[in-house]
This record gives structure tokens, C-alpha cells and sequence, in this order.
């Protein structure tokens, strides 16, 4: 949901390209449909699928080890969930920044969202920061290339409003880590995700096993 608004947001003032990036998640074959749905919609004819599974071979999240159960949504923890999958955003971000290169691309998008987010720490605006120093450092002179986080400091309320403003089709995303059918509206990323929408005063359009009411 995060990268669609931040889709919505890029394509009022650019011409888009999209990546996507398979890394052993549970619901790899449902994201790629969303994938693809979002570029359907947004008339996305550059299109880049990577796979990258040995972040599931490396292991150490509930995303990609089925050994380590996805825990249930705890809104208001400070601890870094099971779901992180570590250091994954720079691998997504280094192929982002290979394929700019190549396509000529000077901006490079992402949905991270750091104040309303599951804490994890590649989704701090310092980690990005540092990205674009590195960036910098390592591209060929004048690529000029930036990583762009429109989102980074709005809550998800915010976000689905600002969506809404710009009409993005929010039926087509999905954000739940457990499930490809019915989000299952219990792990965290699924009650982020509806508290959100509760707290907009809007209807979450995707289906769900369960709808708790997170805005309390």
C-alpha cells in the first residue's frame, strides 16, 4: 500500500518504471500480482522482476522462514518484529540503483515510511540519507541518481488519505504477511494497514478473515 501512494504520488510529475523484488516471502506470488495490477493501472510498460531468495536462504525473519511463526500485531512495541528481514531494503535499493544507471532513471521511489511504521531500521530517513551519500559515491559522475521517500514522515492515516486524494486503487494492493487469498487482519503489517483506513474514516476495499478495530 505504501509503494502504490508513493507510485501515485511519482507519476504526477514522472514517467515511471517499476521494480519489483521476489526475496523468498511468504506471499511472493500475491505481491507480484499486485505488482503488476498497480503497473496495468498506472500504464507502467518498463518493468523489471528480480529474484532474490538467498535472503531467504540467509533467514532470520518470519517473512522467509517458515520455522519462525509471523507474530500477531503489537501496534505499540518498540522492539523490531519478527517480520524484518535484515538489511533487505539496501539489496532492493542496490538493484534500483544498477537498473537507474542503465535506464537513465534520476530518481529512484520508495514507500518507506519511518514514524508509522513496524520499526524497522531500514526504514529510517537517516538510513536513506546515507544511501544517497553512497550512492553518490558509487555511480558513475553526473548520474545524478536520488532515492525519493515522499511518505517517510507521514502516518498511515495520512497516507491513505493523500492516496485517496489522488485516486489510487488501493483494491489492488496488498499488504498482509501471512496470507495470498483473504488478508488475515492480524499481523502487523495487516493492522497498520486497517487502523489506517479506521482512522481516515474509510473502508479498507480488500478482503480480510478477521477486521479488528485497531482505532482505539
Amino acid at each position: 500500500m505504501d509503494s502504490l501512494v508513493t507510485a501515485a504520488i511519482a507519476s504526477k510529475d514522472h514517467e515511471l518504471a517499476f521494480l519489483h523484488v521476489n526475496y523468498g516471502q511468504r506471499t511472493q506470488s500475491r505481491e507480484l500480482k499486485a505488482f503488476n495490477d498497480i503497473a496495468d493501472f498506472y500504464k507502467v510498460d518498463q518493468r523489471l522482476v528480480v529474484d532474490i531468495s538467498y535472503l531467504a536462504k540467509i533467514g532470520g525473519s518470519s517473512l522467509t522462514d517458515d520455522k519462525i511463526e509471523v507474530s500477531m500485531a503489537d501496534i505499540n512495541s518498540k522492539e523490531i518484529p519478527t517480520s524484518y528481514v535484515p538489511f533487505r531494503n539496501a539489496n532492493i535499493l542496490s538493484i534500483a540503483v544498477s537498473w537507474a544507471e542503465v535506464i537513465g532513471a534520476k530518481k529512484i521511489f520508495i514507500g518507506a515510511v519511518e514514524e508509522d511504521s513496524s520499526g524497522y531500521p531500514d526504514c529510517r530517513q537517516v538510513f536513506y540519507d546515507s544511501f544517497n551519500k553512497t550512492i553518490e559515491l558509487g555511480t558513475r559522475p553526473g548520474s545524478g541518481i536520488k532515492i525519493e521517500t515522499p511518505i517517510i514522515n507521514m502516518n498511515k492515516s495520512e497516507i491513505i488519505k493523500k492516496g485517496a486524494a489522488l485516486n489510487a486503487p488501493f483494491r489492488l494492493s496488498w499488504s498482509c504477511y501471512k496470507n495470498e487469498d483473504k488478508a488475515c487482519g492480524e499481523c502487523d503489517s495487516c493492522a497498520l494497514r486497517l487502523k489506517g483506513f479506521q482512522q481516515a474514516g474509510l473502508v479498507d476495499p480488500i478482503d480480510y478473515i478477521y477486521r479488528p478495530l485497531y482505532n482505539k
